[in-house]
């Protein structure tokens, strides 16, 4: 890398208030510069001349540049944007598993602040945020005119202090408001139970830089709790999460295929986007950092293993389920993922700013774009979802997102890139089940409701599993 520039590539689904997006690390050779359009750039030096001389209120240089570099970029896709100083650093600092803010994931949505998920343990779930919220205004201030960056500026302060967000949410006759107070954000990244002698559950909440290390660790532990014995099912639930760092996804999956086996790969314009990532010491650690996945039981290479997902399953959590479902390594459940398929660039600038950059698509082992589809369940599980009075779901997907990327392998086929999720509709369940329990509500220290419907199903699932594996055994 002596002539090439490090840089931090991104995966994530939106902007948690203080950063949870997927993060790698890539190298960016030096290329010959575009040739920049004369005429076009001249118009734009005219029209800031008009606005310098003519505006109602004198505007500064710098502004005006600012609001110049996030339209071009906001207007490309819904995860291009222009980091600022401050953003840029507390992007840096999230993926570290603590930051400030209200801890929900988001999106822009017809000039809209659009809630994606909230998440677990953070002052917008303990006050009822929920997917598909849209937030309109902040405070007195309306969020319609704002970039997505601002928005977030102005929900992040000092931890302790009060911020009003005012939500439209679907099936409600009136706007609702929250008063949420700001707090540290520490997400605990793997949660984890013996939930019943030899058969584990293990969720992970977010891709973070300890998660492969911390997955390692929870199922060595449940290995112990089940008196040493191998466990004889496990599932993996990655219902909400909104992605992580590329790396650890890499080093998630491979706990489960065997070396070398390929977890996803990449595609883009450049040579620095092509990429394929194999479960394979390289692609998941820097070269000090010893090999936790060493220090796996030797069962999770073949245990029995059912991962739940759902429509905030996103980014990396994709890759994840992705990656076990095209190895045939695991039956998914749930219901169709976000659909987040494409890989952001963080391109450092010389004054301490950056951009980030759409540059890729990614692709599962066997090919699938999940770009604006998602991955589709082996068998739907619905789970409990507040629905409008016209029956509508309030779900949000990338698909639903303004300016989204098309899936090119569904454009190429004539298809409609939102998912149909055909595969799975013969297994759907129509158990009413669904409706009335839901995930339940948990308990203090409860790691997974009894109540859970997707969860129970999918132990269920499990020890079906298991049987016909001990019966080939």
């Amino acid at each position: 890398m002596t002539s090439k520039i490090k840089q931090i590539g991104l995966i994530g689904i939106g902007v948690v208030f203080g950063a949870a997006l997927t993060l790698n690390y890539s190298a960016n050779a030096e290329r010959e510069p575009e040739p920049l359009p004369i005429e076009d750039l001249r118009a734009f030096s005219e029209i800031f001349g008009k606005i310098k001389s003519d505006y109602v209120e004198p505007v500064e240089d710098k502004k005006l540049i600012t609001e110049a570099i996030n339209g071009m970029l906001s207007g490309l896709d819904p995860h291009s944007s222009y980091l600022d100083n401050e953003a840029f650093k507390e992007l840096q600092v999230g993926t570290q598993g603590e930051f400030g803010g209200l801890g929900i994931e988001v999106g822009m949505e017809d000039g809209f602040v659009k809630v994606v998920s909230p998440i677990e343990d953070t002052p917008a779930f303990k006050a009822g945020i929920k997917s598909g919220d849209l937030v309109i205004k902040l405070d007195d201030s309306p969020v319609k005119g704002m970039t997505l960056n601002d928005a977030v500026k102005k929900m992040r302060g000092k931890p302790g202090t009060d911020i009003v967000l005012t939500v439209v949410r679907k099936g409600e006759a009136k706007p609702l408001t929250f008063t949420l107070t700001r707090a540290v954000i520490k997400i605990k990244s793997v949660k984890y139970k013996l939930v019943e002698p030899h058969f584990g559950y293990v969720r992970v909440t977010q891709f973070q830089e300890h998660t492969g290390e911390n997955l390692v660790a929870a199922l060595n532990d449940l290995q112990e709790q089940n008196k040493g014995a191998a466990l004889k099912g496990l599932v993996l639930d990655l219902r909400n999460d909104p992605g992580g760092l590329l790396n650890t996804a890499v080093g998630v999956s491979g706990a489960f295929l065997k070396n070398g086996d390929l977890v996803v790969y990449t595609d883009g314009r450049t040579e620095d986007a092509k990429m394929r990532l194999t479960n394979s010491r390289e692609n998941y650690l820097r070269p000090s950092e010893s090999d936790y996945l060493k220090n796996l039981p030797a069962w999770t290479k073949t245990v029995p293993l059912v991962v739940l997902v759902n429509g905030g399953s996103a980014s990396a959590s994709e890759i994840v389920a992705g990656a076990l479902q095209d190895h045939k390594r695991a039956l998914v459940v749930g219901t169709q993922t976000f659909g987040k398929g494409s890989v952001q660039t963080i391109l450092p600038l010389n004054n301490g700013t950056a951009i980030k950059l759409t540059t890729a698509r990614y692709f599962t082992p066997n090919g699938r774009s999940i770009q604006a589809k998602g991955i589709a369940p082996d068998i739907v599980v619905e789970e409990a979802t507040v629905t409008a009075s016209d029956g509508a779901k309030m779900e949000v997907r990338e698909a639903d997102l303004d300016k989204h990327l098309a899936n090119n392998q569904e454009a190429e086929a004539g298809k409609d890139a939102k998912p149909k999720d055909e595969k799975a509709k013969d297994n759907k369940s129509d158990d009413a089940g669904a409706k009335k329990d839901g995930k339940g509500k948990l308990e203090p220290g409860e790691v997974v409701s009894k109540n859970d419907y997707q969860y129970n199903q999918a132990l269920i699932l499990l020890k079906g599993l298991s049987l016909l594996q001990n019966r080939k055994d």
